[in-house]
């Protein structure tokens, strides 16, 4: 759905004055519409403008809006309903793969499905790949059902979000393919004590510190994707970190790739710095 059309079907509804601060940030994630920003000036068209979405989208159930940025120990929002059905939990459809989970509860980001598609498709055959901070089980997922690898690993530390994992993973028929674990990547890697041909470290913020953790853990010339939010003027500070890092463990390293992967703020993107460690 488009921010533009749904300034249309509100015309007429509300003020020119209205119309004005109405969002243009939103998500869709399953069947919820999740607004990031909901200007105070609107508090008393919320039902009416909730009302309008349901009438005009009909796959759009339940819409919420954003009342504390991600916080916390998981990373997770706080979200009320404005409209709709009473709930947050919904399945989410993306690169062939069904994902369940409790959008106030799991950190998930839509925006970033065709990131998660470039890192699938990236992937060679028979790797063995780990997602640090796997979620829900959205990257393992896309991943094994979009590429020729051998298997995928993933730790997550929010119990939530790895009980929805578990269960995403049942409801793709990928017991064979994907394992999760519950818990500190500080101490759930060294348990697991296996090397592999590519780590994934989408950690919505400070994946700098467990650097020199994915570095042990790296198959000699494997890959791994290293993300962070920076300025578009500092991309190269992904670089520096990943350096420091480097020289830490005494490894050489090759920047493959740096990506824009999503606007998180005005001039402030995700950025994925991939690169090569030996």
């Amino acid at each position: 759905m488009d921010k533009k059309n749904l300034k249309f079907y509100l015309k007429g509804k509300l003020s020119e004055k209205e119309l004005r601060l109405m969002p243009t940030s939103f998500d869709v994630v399953g069947d919820i519409l999740i607004f990031s920003e909901f200007p105070k000036e609107l508090a008393k068209k919320e039902k009416l403008i909730g009302k309008i979405i349901l009438d005009t989208y009909h796959h759009i159930k339940t819409i919420l809006k954003k009342t504390k940025k991600y916080s916390g120990k998981f990373r997770t929002p706080k979200l009320k309903i404005i409209s709709g059905e009473k709930r947050k939990e919904t399945t989410h459809k993306e690169n062939n793969v069904f994902i369940k989970l409790d959008v106030e509860k799991v950190y998930f980001s839509a925006r970033m499905s065709s990131e998660r598609k470039r890192i699938a498709d990236l992937i060679k055959p028979n790797e063995t790949v780990l997602v640090m901070f796997s979620g829900s089980g959205v990257y393992p997922l896309v991943i094994i059902k979009n590429s020729q690898a051998k298997e995928v690993y993933g730790i997550e530390i929010n119990p939530i979000a790895h009980k929805y994992a578990l269960e995403n993973i049942k409801k793709n028929k990928l017991e064979n393919k994907v394992k999760v674990f519950l818990g500190d990547v500080n101490k759930v890697m060294p348990k697991i004590n296996k090397k592999f041909d590519r780590i994934l470290m989408p950690l919505p913020k400070g994946a700098e510190s467990f650097l020199g953790l994915t570095l042990k853990y790296i198959k000699k010339n494997g890959t791994v994707h290293f993300y962070d939010f920076l300025h578009e003027d500092e991309f190269e500070k992904a670089h520096e970190k990943i350096k420091k890092a480097c020289l830490n463990a005494k490894k050489k390293f090759k920047i493959l790739n740096t990506v824009k992967c999503g606007q998180y703020s005005p001039g402030f993107y995700r950025v994925c710095a991939d690169f090569e460690a030996n």
